[in-house]
């Protein structure tokens, strides 16, 4: 049973950073896509960053240059960097894992965690 498990989230202000964990267990696919996606109330989930298993990345526009996604194998464990945040930014963000490489496609992926909160203040 695949297990996602978010941290890291919470208020900060405008320009500040903050780094999320994904902590993952039971996913023992070789081939994989792991991404973030983010959801504010009353908009659609949208993708922020994915990697897959070759350390191939993608952003959103909206965050490139700010983000930084990564992942430690070893831990398997999933991050995501965020700097230079701004309010747009506030969301629940989650972590999401699939065998196929969906990339930033948010209805596509099979495995998903429960999301962690982030506030940003102006």
């Amino acid at each position: 049973q695949v297990q996602l498990v978010e941290s890291g989230g919470g208020s900060v202000q405008s320009g500040g950073s903050l780094r999320l964990s994904c902590a993952a267990s039971g996913y023992t696919y070789s081939s994989y896509c792991m991404g973030w996606f983010r959801q504010a109330p009353g908009r659609e989930r949208e993708g922020v960053a994915a990697i897959d298993n070759d350390g191939l990345t993608t952003y959103a526009d909206s965050v490139k240059g700010r983000f930084t996604i990564s992942q430690d194998k070893a831990k398997n464990t999933l991050y995501l960097q965020m700097n230079r945040l701004n309010p747009e930014d506030t969301a629940m963000y989650y972590c999401a894992a699939d065998p196929i490489k969906w990339w930033l496609l948010p209805g596509r992926y099979n495995y998903w965690g429960q999301g962690t909160q982030v506030t940003v203040s102006s």
